[in-house]
């Protein structure tokens, strides 16, 4: 039997970390954000809708959509998010609904969709549980200024474009806070799924 679990949580808030804890563990990982990528590839049907909408300056040299330019558009506007996601979001439904497919078939036991906006885009009834990586305002600009290079305004901002963690966790079925050191996340991790392998 195959069980999917959700796993979002604001920039910065260790996701990744966790997820990558959890393939350890013997998870199949899908981060939804390289799905994204894969869904507007180069005149993909969603790639021609989303350069419809917001023009070519979102475009690369190469062609490609650049993420970078039409992350600096979205991020700062939330009707603009939105379009984007109402676009996007169809084509990733579509890839992972033929991945998840030969998981089963394959029989794999877990299969966690890494997603940052699962809550925010209504998106958490693809997933059997959701879980919730949290960590303090301060540790989340202090990974963002280290990882991303960004200003105390920037990452305040990036920071306040997303739903709060008190959102999230209303609908989630376990937080993991990873404000702690690795090792201490690694145990917390494990103990999840240890309790996970027993509800299957």
């Amino acid at each position: 039997m195959l069980k999917i679990i959700g796993l979002t949580g604001g920039i910065g808030s260790g996701k990744s970390t966790v997820a990558r804890f959890l393939a350890g563990l013997g998870a199949v990982v899908l981060d939804l954000d390289r799905v994204g990528h894969e869904a507007l590839k180069k005149d993909s049907e969603a790639f021609q809708k989303v350069v419809g909408v917001f023009g070519e300056r979102i475009l690369a040299p190469d062609g490609e959509i650049d993420r970078a330019k039409l992350g600096e558009i979205v991020f700062n506007d939330r009707r603009a998010l939105l379009r984007l996601n109402g676009i996007t979001h169809p084509a990733i439904d579509a890839i992972l609904a033929d991945r998840i497919k030969e998981y089963r078939r394959r029989g794999v036991k877990v299969v966690v969709l890494e997603a940052a906006a699962m809550v925010d885009a209504g998106k958490t009834a693809q997933a059997e549980e959701l879980w919730v990586t949290i960590a303090s305002k301060d540790t989340v600009i202090r990974r963002l200024k280290a990882r991303s290079g960004y200003s105390e305004a920037e990452a305040k901002r990036r920071i306040n474009a997303q739903i709060s963690d008190k959102e999230r966790i209303k609908q989630a079925d376990v937080v993991i806070d990873t404000d702690c050191t690795l090792e201490e996340l690694k145990a917390r991790v494990t103990e999840e799924w240890e309790k996970l392998l027993k509800r299957i």
